[in-house]
């Protein structure tokens, strides 16, 4: 009876070591969810794993979530007491895009030929919960990580004053940033802009939203609003590409990091632009606004007769330096008083412009006497008073010691000059009798027969008919170089531009339209190309790469430049006749060196 026991006992237990081989060589493929109740701010992570290798992997498709990452695949093995277990798992991060149930299908594998598919489960998502729980994507770590900002120095500017744009680029601590491209710029429509070139990417330490973080200066512009009422400034938008560490490590323990690509936006900004007020605006205004101060000088107040003074009309201080016109000196017809000579001399920083302008007008008097230089007036606006301020010079008294006197030009019958024009002066001698009685003389008869003239004629068919067999070939040549044709024909469009900007000298809007069609059109003649749709920066760039040298290229851009300010600032006839010469003056340089 015992030994029959002893017998039952060690069948059992054969039968039990047999079942379990079994159950370790059996195929499982199975899914596991890191919860089955989720908030919608919430993360869910789901894991498709298998005991053997599998081929043909075919996840569902995961209806009602949004796929943050994955498949990422971790892979297992290890031998314990002879015993070989492996383990394969593919892995998502979804993120819910709804509330209500939800279904995670079947996936299929195929393992040693035979196809596997997993059970479904219910997941339910509900309302957003307060603290949300859950592991956190590349992206997510991105996202929270990364912040362009445009920092406004003032909201609320006065028409003309200025206002500066810096573009920050915060990064946490936490993660690191590789490259960054800019995807679209902002166009800064119904302003005056100017960038400030930053000429170092450095990191500093700041905060944002109270944390710590880095941060990286990308842009600077300062701009001057043309325009009263809102205005929006467009936002700067970059695509950065992002190193976010991770929680696994290398096989020497160092952090994996993980790297995405993310767009982010500077966003729209209001700006609202105050009218200047019209109540105590001089009738002399002509749009500064700023700090500023005025002065009126000569180089001398006592010289001789035809000797030349310079006066010199000023303005100096902080404010819309290129933005408004200089006052004019009103001076006595008698004195011959040339075109005045701009010089600027200013800078921008993000404060604004300052520095100063000035206009020098050449002085020549015609006559001995005193001549005073009436007192001029400027007025501007000031921001920080929000009032009108009116300055004014004093006159100044020039002393003319030696010449003719305008008496005794009348005396000698001077005609007196009219604005600018020079006085002359009729002397006793400058009519006289007509002769009546001629010293003519007999010439005699001519024979046109047997004349030199006779057979300059006889042989001139022959001189012409190689002059005519040369000049045919020569227009055959010109009539098959189609480049050379196309050239010729942009050099006289160029000049039909400049003439018409001529004949627009004093109409502000149509001259600065002809001359920049003509500064255009005298590249496409001279570089074969089409430049109409080219930015200063690249027409800059083409003239380098042309050996144009720097004065002459900085001259055709600042043309270009004027171009664009006259449509918002007032040009006087006097600038645009300078604008003028200027482009005559950049057009010869560029032909010598192109």
């Amino acid at each position: 009876m015992g030994f029959k026991k002893y017998i039952a006992m060690f069948s059992l237990f054969f039968t039990f070591i047999l079942m379990n081989a079994q159950d370790k060589d059996a195929v499982t493929f199975e899914v596991e969810l890191s919860k089955e109740k989720l908030g919608i701010n919430e993360r869910l992570r789901v894991d498709f794993v298998m005991n053997k290798d599998g081929d043909e992997f075919n996840p569902p498709d995961f209806e009602g979530f949004r796929v943050l990452m994955g498949p990422s695949q971790r892979i297992s093995s290890s031998w314990f007491n002879g015993v070989r277990s492996y383990s394969k798992t593919y892995s998502y991060t979804l993120a819910p895009t709804a509330r209500g149930k939800f279904s995670i299908k079947q996936a299929s594998i195929v393992i040693e030929g035979k196809t596997y598919k997993s059970l479904s489960k219910q997941v339910e998502v509900t309302a957003a919960v307060d603290k949300p729980s859950g592991e956190k994507t590349v992206d997510d770590v991105a996202d929270e990580s990364l912040h362009l900002v445009a920092e406004v120095s003032k909201t609320d500017p006065f028409l003309n004053e200025a206002l500066s744009v810096v573009y920050k680029l915060y990064v946490s601590p936490s993660i690191s940033v590789s490259n960054y491209r800019p995807l679209d710029n902002p166009k800064y429509n119904n302003f005056w802009s100017q960038d400030i070139p930053v000429s170092k990417l450095s990191a500093q330490n700041g905060t944002y939203q109270g944390k710590p973080y880095r941060y990286v200066i990308l842009k600077r512009v300062v701009l001057y609003p043309q325009k009263s009422g809102k205005l929006e400034i467009e936002p700067l938008s970059l695509e950065v590409t992002v190193d976010v560490p991770t929680n696994k490590r290398d096989f020497f323990g160092g952090r994996i990091y993980s790297q995405t690509n993310k767009t982010v936006s500077a966003g729209n900004r209001t700006i609202t632009v105050k009218a200047l007020p019209s109540e105590g605006k001089p009738l002399n205004f002509g749009g500064a606004v700023g700090d500023f101060d005025f002065s009126v000088t000569t180089s001398k107040t006592r010289l001789n007769a035809s000797e030349s003074l310079q006066a010199k009309v000023e303005v100096s201080g902080k404010g819309n330096l290129k933005l408004f016109q200089l006052p004019e000196p009103n001076l006595p017809s008698s004195l011959e008083v040339y075109d005045p000579e701009f010089e600027e001399g200013v800078r921008t920083t993000l404060s604004g412009m300052q520095g100063k302008v000035s206009n020098s007008y050449t002085i020549v008097p015609s006559f001995k006497g005193k001549y005073p230089i009436p007192s001029i007036s400027f007025s501007y606006f000031d921001p920080a008073t929000e009032k009108y301020k009116n300055l004014s010079s004093e006159e100044i008294m020039i002393d003319v010691v030696q010449g003719p006197s305008s008496g005794s030009a009348a005396q000698t019958g001077a005609i007196p000059s009219t604005g600018n024009k020079q006085t002359v002066v009729t002397t006793g001698d400058q009519f006289n009798f007509i002769k009546l009685n001629s010293n003519l003389t007999n010439i005699g008869l001519t024979h046109f027969f047997g004349s030199t003239s006779f057979y300059l004629w006889l042989l001139l068919p022959l001189v012409l008919i190689p002059l005519t067999i040369v000049t045919g070939k020569k227009r055959e040549a010109i009539a098959s170089d189609v480049v050379g044709n196309k050239i010729k024909r942009a050099n006289k469009l160029a000049r039909k531009y400049l003439s018409k900007a001529k004949k627009e000298l004093g109409n502000k809007e149509a001259f600065y339209i002809a001359l920049e069609k003509a500064l255009h059109n005298y590249l496409k003649a001279k570089l074969k190309i089409e430049t109409s749709e080219f930015s200063k920066d690249k027409i800059a760039t083409l003239l380098t790469e042309k050996k144009v040298d720097i004065a002459t290229k900085d001259g055709f851009i600042a043309l270009l430049q004027n171009c664009e300010m006259a449509r918002y600032s007032p040009f006087s006839e006097v600038q645009m006749q300078q604008d003028y010469d200027k482009a005559s003056e950049v057009i010869s340089q560029m032909d010598k060196q192109l």
